[in-house]
């Protein structure tokens, strides 16, 4: 509840933000280099529109790059390890990504970290599945052990939570289970047009979807308007050497723009449909 005084209102500050707080000031203690790119997407845009006009559904345009990157890590798993305490680096076989959604407790809107595990061994149509699952549920019960984990959070002093937090940072595994290996953040989400955004992410890779802008260009010798998506890639430096990762960037800017995993699975979709 807030408290409204003469011209203006205290509302208290909402206890899931500590978690974001600490965990943006472990990111800023990395050593991150940013890579703002653009990205021509407009291929899989015009398949998810085609494809909603002939069945009604709207494909997850997430469950898509989601697919694309993790196909991307498989061909250099340096972008997800883990350094662990004995400073060795420990390299996963699945792909498991953290995004955000949102969710509902007592009435009220609050941001919820979900995994989606092994991305680079799932289909687009897979992944579109749970995505679109997790977002129907519209409610939770505060006895779930995330809320009842947000409400003690913040009686913990700060830099307790820091060092336990930092101390988590260096057990893989762990990590793993708890929040996954990559994080995807759809920021995008800036209206209409394009624009990037600068995140500083705790882990080793760290992807940040931003605004899609229509633009001119070039394309066999005629012009046409292409669909850009803003995307911002974040590297541990520390881990990351700037020639591979701008081998991964043009190996997941590839698989963006040509649509990967869309055509083939809504072919396989349509002919499943077709034979029942």
């Amino acid at each position: 509840m807030g408290t409204v005084q003469d011209g203006y209102t205290v509302l208290p500050f909402p206890k899931v933000r500590h978690v974001y707080v600490d965990t943006l000031y472990l990111g800023q203690r990395k050593h991150t280099v940013h890579g703002l790119i653009e990205v021509d997407v407009t291929k899989a845009r015009q398949f998810i529109r085609e494809h909603k006009s002939r069945t009604g559904e709207t494909l997850s345009f997430t469950a898509f790059v989601l697919a694309c990157l993790g196909r991307a890590i498989d061909a250099n798993r340096y972008m997800h390890a883990y350094r662990n305490w004995r400073n060795q680096l420990v390299l996963f076989n699945e792909v498991d990504v953290t995004t955000m959604f949102e969710i509902e407790v007592n009435g009220k809107k609050l941001p919820l970290a979900h995994v989606v595990r092994a991305v680079n061994r799932r289909s687009c149509r897979d992944i579109h599945d749970e995505i679109r699952g997790l977002q129907a549920e519209r409610r939770r019960d505060t006895s779930l052990p995330y809320a009842r984990l947000v409400a003690l959070y913040p009686l913990v002093p700060a830099f307790v939570r820091r060092f336990l937090y930092g101390l988590l940072l260096k057990s893989p595994h762990v990590m793993k289970e708890r929040i996954g290996t990559v994080i995807l953040t759809a920021v995008g989400m800036f209206g209409q047009g394009s624009g990037w955004a600068i995140t500083h992410p705790i882990y080793t890779l760290g992807i940040a979807l931003g605004g899609i802008g229509r633009k001119p260009e070039v394309i066999e010798g005629r012009i046409e308007v292409r669909e850009y998506l803003s995307l911002t890639l974040s590297f541990d430096h520390d881990i990351i050497d700037g020639a591979p990762a701008a081998r991964f960037t043009q190996r997941l800017k590839e698989l963006l723009e040509s649509g990967y995993g869309l055509v083939e699975e809504s072919s396989a979709s349509e002919t499943t449909s077709a034979m029942a």
